[in-house]
């Protein structure tokens, strides 16, 4: 079983400055059953110091690895996650996904050895033009093919040009997928089906194309474990580098569970100035523990900028109210509850502000 020091706090919530929380002491109701979802990581680089945000170290993937071999953890392709939500079939508690963003040279040259030993399956979201360039530091078109043969890797979509795709109009953005998609094709022999957002970062008018063109899931970089009343256009990924990759962070995250919400607001994460600061707002899932008064153990939400409070209505609307405007960028809010078992049930958002 994984070690109980994740039983503590949600850790990398509490790395957010501001936070609310409505908690009181009124003994619980009885205990739901486990919401039955997934939890999906995400990696970028792999030995390369001199990238600090976006890097791991062989001996952070190793410690993760380990712990993935040695828990209660049923590690399942991206596909058959999607696959099973989207079918309303059934997921084995404690399920993970593993993706990569960017096709890194160093995914191939030393994290893809681990993974394989291991029998992992792995999902890398490519995006095709560094790629067609060859860049320095990506992997050619040759390496990708060897990867895309191996059962354990699935090739994902991650537009043409790994820019602030949002900030293009409808057109733009079309283009930018049609592009990939035609580069997929001849360089692959098939399309991908799974689209990562660049830089996490999602509109509605995005994620919309994206639903047009018939791909079946996209993932941001918002944290939280997906459940079973996603958009399956903004399902969240845990994102993990040296500096939030530590053990207690990891088994936070993989061993969190959904806190399954309807009626988002903004349904919009692309926050233009009549939106900022938004009105945020959910519904959670009436299959979730409430107190004897109808109130929530523990549910905190924390923003990465300005101060923010937390209000429950009735039928379990919760409103988030931002103290001032996010500034030009991308901000989150991240919401936490214990849920049973002492495990963390978790929702996550991230906005993008346009300059």
């Amino acid at each position: 079983m994984a070690k109980s020091s994740f039983l503590k706090y949600p850790l990398a919530a509490m790395a957010f400055c501001f936070s609310a929380s409505i908690s009181d002491n009124t003994p619980l109701a009885q205990e739901p059953s486990i919401q039955n979802g997934a939890v999906v990581i995400m990696y970028h680089r792999f030995d390369e110091d001199k990238y600090p945000s976006t890097n791991t170290s062989l001996e952070t993937l190793r410690a993760h690895i380990e712990e993935l071999k040695g828990g209660p953890y049923n590690v399942l392709s991206l596909e058959d996650i999607v696959d099973a939500i989207s079918n309303n079939q059934p997921l084995p508690d404690r399920t993970i996904g593993i993706s990569i963003d960017d096709a890194f040279l160093s995914f191939y040259e030393k994290a893809w050895p681990e993974f394989k030993e291991s029998n992992l399956p792995v999902t890398i979201f490519t995006s095709t033009a560094p790629v067609e360039k060859s860049l320095p530091g990506y992997m050619s078109w040759s390496q990708l093919r060897e990867l895309s043969a191996d059962s354990l890797i699935n090739i994902g979509n991650h537009a043409h040009q790994h820019t602030h795709i949002v900030d293009l109009d409808a057109e733009a953005q079309t283009l930018s997928i049609d592009k990939s998609d035609q580069i997929f094709r001849r360089a692959l022999g098939k399309r991908p089906r799974l689209f990562a957002y660049p830089y996490g970062e999602i509109s509605l008018q995005l994620s919309n194309i994206l639903r047009a063109k018939g791909f079946k899931a996209a993932f941001g970089q918002n944290s939280g474990a997906i459940s079973r009343q996603p958009d399956l256009m903004q399902l969240p990924r845990f994102p993990f580098n040296n500096r939030f990759g530590t053990p207690d962070r990891f088994e936070l995250a993989i061993n969190s569970l959904p806190l399954p919400v309807s009626a988002v607001l903004p349904e919009d994460l692309f926050l233009t100035d009549a939106h900022n600061p938004p009105s945020l707002g959910f519904t959670i899932s009436e299959g979730i523990k409430t107190r004897e008064d109808g109130t929530y153990r523990g549910l905190n939400c924390y923003s990465s900028q300005n101060e923010i409070s937390l209000q429950q209505l009735g039928a379990g609307r919760i409103e988030v109210r931002l103290s001032a405007p996010y500034e030009p960028g991308r901000a989150r809010v991240n919401c936490t509850m214990l849920g049973p078992d002492g495990r963390w049930r978790w929702f996550g958002q991230q906005y993008y502000i346009p300059q």
